[in-house]
């Protein structure tokens, strides 16, 4: 076997990057063996939930971790204790993690399936089948912009090529040229079904083949030749070359997981994976090439076994997490809210040139500043909110495919490796089809690195109805973001509230989702660009009046205020407070003008599950003894969204509605 140069190792690093064979040995055995004992941590119950080890794919993490450097980052599926040691977490570490510990890699937030250490280069686990993808190609963008030089290697099972994410990612990486190696670690079993049935017709390979990628298919059992197949393809991403692909044909020598008796495998399947098991053959080849003898060998095994017996213990004798903390990190440390005065003597501006002018502001004052999206650059947008801005800041604006899932998690990767980026989902609607990336992926990074990592990215989107609009491009789903811990949602309601609060969440430590209003995008009004910068939070109160409360946000400021103007007209003063901010909720704000004790609440959204019920409940659980009358809510009614103008009017909350909701609210009685 060739030998391959060793590269020293930096502090803390135990498992050294550029092995030789003999090293290489060492390092897939305490893999097998720091797996083989959190299997029977498991089965003491030492260990909870479901446990998925790598026995018999460990010649992918230590093949392809051999051809990188110190600068690369290594993303995994929950399947990765071997990668995460392979990169140099300490295998104590992980250990602890698993026993849900607090000297665990996590703090026992992460788990077997979901661990991660970026102080060594592992960006982490992750428990969604191909949503480390799209995330990967974020890192490896992050990392071409702070001219490193380095890679992003991603690896997968074969059953996540079939998942839209992967393909999604692919093509991204591609059109940006970004340096990734994939790597699909193919033991020929997703999950509990064969590859073979869903893929029954062609290579893996050939699909990433077919979007123009460099390719290749590597024998698993030989982690000499998987370690020469990813110094090609890391070459190849250093030079500039883009993407490529690995399919590592590995054994599965044991079931998916702890728990898996594999009723649906045959014993000529299991046996023959076992002839297959690359520390075996490596062993075999080693004695046989003359390379070490079998006393060396057994000398390596013998240490690895001492050590792990320690590294053990160590992990065992850790303390379990202190409950107290358990909702700590899932946000920054909140400043106290200061929404932006209206300054009347400021230049008027459209809700969308406020957007624009935002975008631009912190473009030019934040170099770590990327906006991406589909049509944002060149076209400057659908609705035109981002014109201009590819022509100023060039390459640090660009379009990207028609791909959710990609963005989504390219602005989670890029964030968490030091960019700010900003990235624009056409329509709300449009948001569901990459749903994990904000659910699974951004709102959790805070909270499991237990507040060393964010991911401060913004996401832009515009909801609601217009004329022609169909149920496919309306709805407002504000309810179900602010459902998500770990994700901040505000919906501007006016030019000035959208210039501050964009600049707000792209100064924000966490993921902030900014819902803009397409209704509002032409409405001009004063807008105050030399105000500091504000903190994300704040409700504003528009008009004071101690006859009852309207709390409403986005559109329905304007038809709330409209309507407070016909109550006066008639001797009902209402106070008209726009939340701004659904997470973080300005409760304060809220409690401060519920001295009439009566509420009504008015938003866009269905009424069944919108957030005014949140609202409703809230008050009337901490504040019940106040309220001199039952919650009122006015919302879009449980339909779908027609598109004919005049269907829609008669679903829309109106002036009229808001008004004789608030006067029967008005004359109700204790």
């Amino acid at each position: 076997m060739t030998d391959v140069s060793v590269s020293t190792a930096t502090a803390g690093i135990e498992v050294v990057r550029g092995h030789d064979a003999k090293a290489m040995y060492r390092a897939m055995l305490r893999i097998r063996r720091v797996e083989e004992r959190i299997l029977a941590l498991r089965r003491e119950e030492a260990i909870s939930g479901s446990v998925h080890v790598c026995v018999g794919q460990e010649s992918a993490p230590v093949g392809v971790v051999a051809a990188l450097d110190d600068r690369d980052k290594v993303l995994s599926t929950y399947r990765g204790h071997g990668w995460a040691l392979a990169v140099g977490v300490p295998a104590e570490s992980l250990l602890a993690e698993c026993l849900g510990r607090e000297t665990g890699t996590n703090g026992g937030r992460g788990g077997s399936p979901y661990l991660s250490s970026p102080e060594h280069g592992f960006i982490g686990e992750n428990s969604i089948v191909g949503a480390g993808l799209p995330v990967a190609g974020g890192v490896a963008m992050a990392l071409s912009a702070a001219g490193e030089n380095a890679v992003a290697v991603v690896s997968f099972g074969d059953g996540a090529t079939n998942q839209g994410a992967s393909h999604e990612a692919l093509v991204f990486a591609i059109a940006r040229r970004l340096p990734v190696v994939f790597v699909c670690e193919n033991n020929q079993w997703s999950e509990m079904t064969p590859i073979t049935v869903t893929v029954p017709n062609a290579q893996l390979a050939d699909r990433a083949a077919g979007y123009g990628l460099p390719t290749q298919i590597v024998d698993g059992s030989d982690v000499a030749a998987v370690f020469h197949a990813a110094q090609t393809a890391v070459q190849h991403a250093r030079s500039g070359g883009g993407p490529s692909f690995l399919e590592v044909r590995v054994p599965r020598i044991l079931g998916h997981y702890n728990g898996d008796v594999e009723h649906y495998r045959t014993p000529d399947d299991r046996a023959t994976h076992a002839t297959r098991d690359p520390i075996a053959r490596l062993r075999d080849r080693l004695l046989a090439e003359g390379a070490v003898d079998a006393a060396a060998l057994e000398a390596v095994e013998a240490d690895v076994e001492t050590d792990l017996r320690r590294r053990e213990q160590l992990a065992l004798a850790g303390p379990l997490p202190d409950p107290a903390g358990a909702r700590d990190h899932v946000y920054a440390p909140a400043r106290p809210p200061v929404p932006t005065p209206f300054n009347a003597d400021a230049k008027a501006l459209r809700y969308g040139l406020a957007v624009n002018r935002a975008l631009d502001t912190e473009l030019s004052e934040r170099p770590e500043v990327v906006l991406f999206g589909e049509d944002i650059a060149i076209p400057g947008g659908t609705f035109g909110v981002t014109r201009n801005l590819r022509k100023r800041f060039g390459e640090r604006v660009f379009d990207t495919p028609i791909s959710e899932s990609a963005i989504l998690g390219a602005a989670v990767g890029a964030s968490v490796q030091g960019l700010r980026p900003v990235v624009e989902i056409m329509w709300t609607d449009f948001l569901f089809v990459a749903f994990d990336q904000i659910v699974n992926q951004a709102a959790n990074v805070r909270y499991v690195a237990r507040g060393t990592v964010s991911a401060p990215m913004v996401i832009r989107m515009q909801q609601g109805i217009t004329p022609g609009s169909c149920a496919q491009h309306s709805q407002s789903m504000e309810a179900l973001l602010a459902h998500i811990p770990g994700i901040k949602v505000g919906m501007p309601s006016n030019p000035q509230d959208a210039y501050a609060m964009i600049r707000a969440a792209i100064a924000d430590p966490d993921p902030v989702v900014i819902i803009e209003s397409r209704a509002l995008y032409q409405l001009s009004a004063p807008v105050d660009t030399e105000a500091p910068v504000e903190p994300v939070g704040g409700a504003r109160l528009h008009r004071h009046g101690g006859d009852l409360l309207v709390i409403t946000w986005g559109r329905m400021t304007h038809t709330c205020l409209a309507a407070a103007e016909r109550l006066a007209e008639q001797g009902i003063f209402a106070s008209v407070l726009d939340l701004r901010w659904l997470t973080p909720l300005d409760e304060d704000q809220i409690v401060a003008n519920l001295g009439s004790g009566k509420v009504l609440i008015v938003h866009e959204a269905n009424v069944t599950g919108g957030f005014g019920a949140e609202i409703g409940a809230r008050l009337a659980e901490h504040h019940f003894d106040t309220l001199r009358a039952p919650v009122r809510r006015i919302g879009l009614p449980d339909v779908r969204v027609p598109s004919a103008p005049t269907l829609q009017e008669a679903l829309l909350p109106d002036m009229e509605q808001i008004v004789s909701a608030a006067k029967e609210l008005h004359t109700r009685q204790p």
